[in-house]
């Protein structure tokens, strides 16, 4: 019989080793995990940088290690707020920590087949106003949590002395108000500083063989802490404590927020993997029941987990998804014709618009590529001085390239066109705008 208390450590290409414990090893070879190892970071990705074959299961324990670093940081550096503040002790702190953990490690089971590239084939959430609000893969994470690893989660021996429930860590990831104070710890989950991007742009430069998503992770380890929010004068009541870094961490964190900004631009919004993107939407279309993947509920979501690249490629493989199946089994890829700059103006839009039109037929797809590098006021990462006086101010207060992404997010729009009409239609663009100014 296995001891409950055995660690094991397994091989990283980013973190070196990896530690785990028996509970966790056991969450790790269920199916509904072991499914990550089908499923690709980067979709079709690898069609650009060939070396880009890596799988959401690697990702997921890089997550759930940074998280543990990072929880064990601010732990170490904030022990007296974090007693004073909320009360927590040492037994409270270690349960926490494995809540953490777990759903760190947890945070990307509900991934469709090539990752992103799928989440536009997601059915349409009833819960939401909005009609042509789809759900969102942290929808489907939480459903494989509470209806599918339930047993794997609350059986094991560890679990004794923790009594963690999957609900627990199901409400941490989609940050429910259930989790009382707990919440607090999402932002090493979810935010501007948080283990998954910690993780992604390392491992995604590594294996695309680029140096853009390269930051010095060991000086944010080194600096993160409980932050106290200064009262302002508009408030009632003070806020609550924060994640932030010491002053000394302020260039480890632009540089965070600036390897995202070009790992976006050079490689999540290449021209050809935002091709491939759209290929595979439309393919996977073609190719569900009904063009949707299940919803994420009870009944469900079993069906939904049946799908992964390999299911995907085997029917493209016999043929399936029609005209945009056909161009990823041969590398037949639309072409980019016309782009416009990262962050448009009005008027760029206005001559994208009339390229458009003029070109009628000749443009098959029109692909916005768009994500806000980094955001402001309430989620912008807060630095704390060194000094006595404890001034507390935001990242973009001291990093004015911090502030301009913020001013100008990444909103480019491209025109495409099969690749027999692709050099005929750029002709025609250059023709078009060569009275421009």
């Amino acid at each position: 019989m296995a001891d409950p208390h055995q660690t094991y450590e397994l091989r990283c290409p980013i973190h070196g080793f990896i530690q785990i414990n028996d509970w966790e090893r056991e969450i790790i070879n269920h199916p509904a995990f072991q499914r990550l190892r089908r499923i690709r970071q980067l979709a079709w990705t690898d069609y650009v940088y060939p070396g880009a074959m890596h799988t959401r299961f690697e990702h997921s324990l890089g997550v759930m290690h940074i998280a543990g670093q990072l929880f064990d940081a601010v732990a170490r550096r904030s022990s007296e707020i974090l007693r004073t503040e909320w009360g927590y002790e040492a037994p409270e702190l270690v349960r926490d920590r494995q809540i953490v953990r777990l759903t760190a490690l947890l945070h990307d089971t509900g991934h469709s087949p090539f990752s992103h590239a799928g989440e536009d084939v997601f059915p349409v959430n009833p819960t939401t106003k909005n009609p042509k609000r789809h759900y969102k893969h942290e929808a489907y994470s939480a459903a494989v949590i509470r209806y599918v690893l339930r047993d794997v989660i609350e059986g094991h021996t560890l679990n004794g002395e923790f009594k963690i429930q999957a609900e627990d860590i199901a409400m941490l990831l989609e940050g429910a108000s259930g989790s009382g104070r707990r919440i607090f710890w999402r932002q090493l989950i979810d935010g501007q500083m948080d283990a998954d991007r910690m993780d992604y742009l390392l491992r995604d430069s590594l294996h695309t063989g680029v140096d853009y998503g390269k930051y010095d992770w060991r000086r944010l380890l080194n600096t993160i802490q409980v932050i106290e929010m200064p009262l302002r004068k508009d408030e009632e009541f003070k806020p609550e404590p924060r994640l932030g870094v010491s002053e000394g961490g302020v260039h480890a964190a632009e540089a965070l927020v600036l390897a995202r900004y070009y790992m976006f631009t050079q490689v999540y919004f290449h021209k050809t993997r935002v091709a491939y993107d759209h290929h595979i939407r439309h393919a996977l279309k073609a190719i569900l029941p009904g063009g949707t993947f299940p919803p994420p509920t009870a009944e469900e979501i079993g069906d939904y987990l049946k799908w992964d690249d390999w299911r995907v490629l085997g029917r493209l493989a016999d043929g399936a998804g029609g005209d945009h199946g056909e161009r990823l089994c041969q590398r037949n890829h639309y072409r980019e014709v016309y782009h416009t700059p990262e962050s448009p103006r009005e008027a760029d839009l206005t001559l994208l618009d009339v390229i458009r039109k003029s070109l009628g037929n000749l443009v098959v797809a029109l692909e916005s590529s768009k994500t806000s590098t980094y955001k402001l006021e309430a989620s912008d990462i807060s630095i704390v001085t060194e000094d006595n006086l404890r001034q507390v101010r935001p990242l973009s207060h001291h990093s004015s390239l911090v502030q301009n992404l913020n001013r100008h997010p990444i909103e480019i729009v491209r025109l495409y066109s099969k690749p027999e009409d692709a050099q005929a239609t750029r002709a025609k663009i250059a023709e078009m705008l060569k009275d421009t100014p």
